[in-house]
């Protein structure tokens, strides 16, 4: 493969996650089970999971040099967790192995018909708490990072290396995929926030998610942009601008997301990007906020072609991951994130579609 066909290697690529690690074991039904009934796999698959995991494996097939931090059992399901990872190029050295309990683990049944899966997670046991994290080892694991990221478990040792984050200067990306535990805390450090459908409605309630967005921004100060996650919907950004025009015409950001979404072309298959002007946009009774506004669309996956939807959320945040370190423009970084999610959904389990740099199809989205 030649190297003008891969996606470019950016000046620093080491990046730091904390989170979720575990084991799913997947597997396929022709429909989803009734109560105290009996069904046959249609396939089966044991691999790799955890937001964490999931997000830091997608980057490394990018092309970044991801480090972990988490905790495993020294079981089975524990070593050949780890031993995956390696093999994609994660670095593992700052793991917390404990002698005894269990690693974490998924069971998730995705419905041939329906195309959705229903997770049923256990966690690991004992957690990993700030004790088990000896500073040696955190500062190891942070040191040289461009980006830290967090998927907001275990949050008492997440504010730990996060705090530690912020004082060296290391941007940080919050994946909130729904309020929890200290999430607050995290979010007052993040410099980036991607988070699911639901969350920002649900964290701010507020009556739509523009609104929401906009409140988001508000109330985190920190904040250079967020993004909500819409499944086969697409993508909706708010960035914020780095100065402040008094000038700048004030509208309506409800109103804005209509105007971009009715330029869509829905002739076109593969992801796009439409961007509002630099602008105030207004939520009622909430504020303004000065950026932009982008609508990503997602890619449209022929039904014959789309597998399972496992760790899709995982899969664009660990490509928006890879383009904050190569400096992408949110016009290059939506499509391009939203086509590695669709390459995943084409395969079973969340990390078996995740591309690599070398495909020749994902270095069109950004050159």
């Amino acid at each position: 493969m030649s190297s003008d066909s891969a996606l470019p290697l950016p000046q620093n690529p080491v990046i730091v996650g904390f989170g979720g690690v575990g084991v799913d074991l997947l597997a396929t039904v022709e429909s989803f089970p009734k109560p105290d009934t009996k069904n046959r796999t249609t396939q089966l698959k044991v691999q790799g999971g955890g937001n964490t995991g999931n997000a830091l494996t997608c980057a490394a097939r990018l092309g970044l040099k991801p480090r972990i931090i988490s905790k495993v059992a020294n079981d089975a399901q524990g070593r050949a967790l780890m031993e995956e990872l390696e093999a994609e190029g994660v670095d593992t050295s700052s793991f917390v192995v404990s002698k005894e309990g269990t690693t974490p683990f998924s069971y998730i049944i995705i419905d041939n018909n329906t195309k959705t899966r229903t997770c049923i997670f256990t966690e690991g046991y004992p957690p990993l708490v700030p004790e088990n994290l000896s500073r040696t080892r955190l500062l190891s694991a942070l040191n040289g990072a461009r980006l830290a990221y967090f998927d907001v478990r275990m949050p008492a040792t997440a504010l730990v290396i996060a705090q530690e984050a912020f004082r060296q200067n290391i941007s940080i990306l919050v994946d909130a995929e729904r309020p929890r535990e200290g999430l607050n805390d995290l979010l007052d450090l993040a410099d980036y926030v991607v988070c699911s459908q639901n969350f920002p409605q649900a964290w701010t309630e507020t009556s739509s998610i523009p609104r929401a967005l906009v409140s988001i921004i508000l109330r985190l100060p920190r904040l250079k942009f967020v993004i909500a996650t819409l499944g086969k919907d697409g993508c909706i950004m708010l960035q914020k601008c780095a100065d402040e025009d008094s000038q700048l015409e004030e509208v309506d950001i409800d109103n804005s997301l209509k105007s971009l979404t009715m330029r869509k072309d829905d002739s076109i298959a593969i992801p796009t990007c439409i961007a509002s002007n630099v602008a105030k946009f207004r939520a009622e009774g909430i504020g303004s906020v000065c950026g932009r506004l982008y609508f990503g669309t997602s890619e449209k996956i022929p039904p014959s072609e789309l597998i399972d939807t496992t760790g899709a959320g995982d899969a664009f945040v660990g490509a928006v991951l890879y383009a904050i370190c190569a400096n992408l423009l949110p016009e290059k970084m939506l499509p391009f994130a939203s086509h590695v999610a669709a390459a995943k959904c084409r395969s079973l389990g969340a990390r078996s579609g995740l591309p690599y740099r070398t495909d020749p199809y994902l270095a069109s989205f950004i050159n």
